[in-house]
């Protein structure tokens, strides 16, 4: 198994790193939060799984050891492979979803793109005590209310990890917040890789 990467950062994509590790490029599946913390020539340390089929080797990669740990228990449930268990992590953090898991609140889990009512219930079923207990939320509420949502940040620095001026990423932020507030307003969470890949699309036109 390897357990991590640590190399520089030699190319970005919106859901792939290549890290350069011993003169070999590693091509290391992220979710956007990841991607958002890299940037190209710069070091980085990945934690990976290493999922094994028969037809292929595909390495995921985290930015933490937490990630990696709650990706590879997400898996033990039915149904669940690397590719359903990155989508839950590219939506909420490992403590949101110990808290859904925890307080059983099957509506975060349908807000993952291939989960749906019957799919959350399951897995809230087969899940439930194994990811742990979230950790302590300390009183910083406050600030968080009054700061920018989590999500624009990560599309921000997503953008210009992959080269993009920060002038070029706060316009693409504008264009698809109507889409992100669209999804909270139902009651979900701002789709990041949607919102990512809508982002893009809107620069490409743009250029």
């Amino acid at each position: 198994m390897i357990a991590f990467v640590n190399g520089a950062v030699a190319a970005l994509t919106p859901t792939l790193a290549v890290i350069e590790v011993g003169g070999v490029g590693m091509a290391v599946h992220c979710t956007p939060n990841t991607i958002a913390g890299l940037r190209v020539g710069e070091q980085a340390r990945l934690a990976t799984s290493l999922v094994v089929r028969e037809d292929s080797l595909t390495l995921y990669g985290f930015a933490e050891d937490d990630e990696r740990q709650v990706f590879e228990l997400l898996q033990t449930a039915s149904g669940v492979g690397p590719r359903v268990a990155q989508a839950m992590l590219g939506v909420h953090s490992p403590d949101a979803l110990r808290v859904a898991f925890a307080s059983g609140d099957a509506k975060a889990l349908t807000a993952v793109p291939g989960i749906g009512p019957k799919g959350a219930q399951k897995l809230l079923l087969e899940l439930k005590g194994k990811l742990g207990a979230p950790a302590p939320v300390v009183g910083a509420q406050r600030a968080v209310a009054s700061a920018p949502a989590p999500w624009t940040e990560q599309l921000t620095a997503a953008l210009i990890g992959l080269g993009y001026a920060s002038r070029e990423a706060e316009e693409a932020v504008v264009t698809v917040t109507p889409q992100a507030e669209a999804a909270i307003a139902s009651g979900g969470s701002a789709p990041v890789p949607q919102l990512l890949r809508a982002a893009l699309q809107s620069l490409n036109r743009a250029r």
